[in-house]
């Protein structure tokens, strides 16, 4: 299926007659989970997904949501919107709304990928929904992605993309619902703009909340630099397994409120035989963001 971008006839818009033209997209990219990546994300993240001190070499599994360093799209400069992610209308569907934010996904595990891999990933457009909330007006993009190796699909993936209004600037900001309490596990994480930038090079996010602090307070209202949700998931998850030992069969993530670049904050988990429950827990002692996983045999 292919539909022509916004910037060849195609308006942003929030008619859904016209965003369910996007349904059933799809794009295919290959790409090699280099190890040169690996060590950079190693060093990026500072140890904390790695069940041992041990860098990944070539043939060495890679941990949960690692992939994200791989299959990162690219378009020229002039088809950047002003938030720095590509305009709309090609792949994703033209929403009109302003903000895009990742929301959460949910992964299945079937094989692990390693370093040195050359993966094939197919991405389809599956569901676009409108609707109305606190915020106002919202569109929800779930895109599916399936990952394989020499045929095989190592990593199926729901990504949830949500597009919303511009807040009122005079709004406040709600509170985060409080955090669990009852954890096994902890650890806490110390964000800083070093950190921010190198994950946004490696992922070649160019989304500015992350890296242009004038943009993210004075254009998207945020008090400080926004700590990317993909990162803060690929956190819990290498959480599990560095505290349990085990493969993750599934995983998913909700984000709830935004984390910073300003103040520690901390990721937890606890065990319940088969699975884990793991959360972010912001430095007020609010729910950033809620996971689960289920743990391989």
């Amino acid at each position: 299926m292919s539909i022509a971008s916004s910037n060849r006839g195609f308006d942003y818009t929030n008619d859904l007659s016209v965003l369910e033209q996007w349904v059933g997209q799809s794009r295919n990219t290959t790409d090699v989970i280099t190890e040169a990546s690996c060590l950079k994300l190693s060093h990026t993240l500072g140890g904390h997904t790695l069940p041992t001190s041990r860098i990944p070499a070539i043939g060495d599994a890679i941990a949960p949501l690692w992939h994200f360093i791989a299959h990162q799209g690219s378009v020229p400069n002039d088809r950047l919107g002003l938030d720095g992610h590509p305009k709309r209308g090609d792949f994703l569907p033209p929403v009109a709304l302003p903000r895009r934010m990742w929301a959460g996904g949910r992964f299945r595990f079937h094989h692990d990928l390693h370093v040195g891999d050359l993966v094939v990933k197919n991405s389809t457009v599956d569901r676009i929904e409108m609707k109305t909330g606190r915020s106002g007006s919202l569109c929800f993009v779930t895109v599916s992605h399936s990952l394989a190796v020499a045929g095989k699909t190592c990593v199926e993936e729901e990504q949830d993309l949500v597009y919303r209004d511009d807040p009122d600037p005079d709004a406040l900001r709600p509170a985060a619902k409080p955090a669990r309490t009852d954890a096994d596990f902890s650890t806490v994480i110390t964000p800083s703009e070093v950190m921010l930038f190198r994950y946004s090079a490696l992922t070649f996010n160019g989304h500015r909340i992350h890296y242009d602090r004038d943009y993210a307070r004075t254009v998207e209202g945020y008090p400080a630099l926004v700590f990317h949700g993909p990162l803060t998931a690929t956190l819990l998850a290498g959480l599990a397994v560095s505290q349990t030992g085990r493969r993750l069969k599934t995983f998913s993530f909700r984000g709830l409120a935004p984390l910073f670049d300003t103040a520690p904050f901390t990721i937890s988990g606890a065990v319940d035989r088969d699975s884990v429950s793991l959360w972010a827990t912001t430095p007020e002692g609010g729910i950033a963001m809620q996971a689960s996983a289920d743990l391989a045999d």
